[in-house]
């Protein structure tokens, strides 16, 4: 993807919406809507990495309530004639066809490459990555097997989606957001996964969600590692103009 004239490839993670209440998450959502409402004007691509919902499951024949305005300004948008990728997260791992049928965005379920304007990314949610979350792994496993989805479609949506939302706002291990501080380079996990990525392949930049902290850190001498923190406290998204990525914080 080349990047015409005074345009941005815009990155964004960790929303979140409807958590921890529906009416608590609506502020956020509204100014989520505000802000892709103003980078669709200079937007050559927008990049979601997971999460965007803080549970998501589409039956064969409904999705989820709620959502409204996200789901028509990203329609909008990609109605535009601007592309729009979705990694799914952790949060939102059940998500099936519904983005590409329904808004024509298409949906990654692991890391994927991307050459933008010359520089190559590695792009992902960043969840299931680092060598000592074998817990979380093992529940993945668990809950992305297609006899787990099916026995889940046969509950009644009123009583499932309120026991899948009871825990995704309480357990820890499922919402990754145990230690959510900075843990030094040594201790990131999502820094050592990019590290050992680069011992095969060279990247300019490998993002990654998840971890809900904005940072960007150096992991060789012409590779960083972004991470895109969160729209819960933080706000923050990435911008890439054709030569440099940095993080941004949106405000009113």
């Amino acid at each position: 993807m080349q990047l015409s004239n005074h345009k941005n490839i815009y990155f964004a993670s960790d929303q979140h919406f409807g958590a921890p209440t529906p009416e608590l998450s609506f502020p956020r959502e509204q100014k989520f809507v505000k802000w892709l409402d103003e980078i669709k004007k200079d937007a050559e691509a927008i990049f979601l990495l997971g999460d965007l919902f803080d549970f998501w499951f589409e039956y064969k024949k409904v999705v989820p309530k709620g959502f409204v305005r996200v789901l028509g300004k990203l329609a909008e948008i990609r109605d535009s004639g601007i592309p729009i990728y979705f990694f799914v997260g952790n949060h939102d791992l059940w998500m099936d066809d519904y983005f590409e049928k329904e808004l024509n965005i298409p949906v990654y379920h692991d890391n994927k490459e991307f050459i933008l304007n010359g520089k190559t990314f590695l792009i992902g949610h960043g969840d299931g990555k680092g060598p000592n979350d074998k817990g979380y792994k093992r529940m993945k496993k668990v809950f992305v097997h297609p006899v787990s989805k099916w026995i889940f479609r046969w509950l009644h949506p009123d009583l499932g989606v309120r026991i899948a939302q009871n825990l995704s706002v309480k357990n820890k291990l499922i919402s990754g957001n145990d230690d959510v501080k900075f843990l030094g380079e040594e201790n990131e996990w999502l820094v050592q996964y990019s590290k050992r990525k680069l011992e095969t392949k060279h990247y300019d930049y490998l993002i990654f969600g998840h971890r809900h902290l904005p940072m960007i850190i150096p992991v060789s001498e012409h590779a960083k590692y972004v991470n895109l923190g969160d729209w819960i406290g933080y706000f923050t998204y990435g911008v890439f103009d054709g030569v440099t990525l940095e993080l941004k914080t949106y405000g009113d």
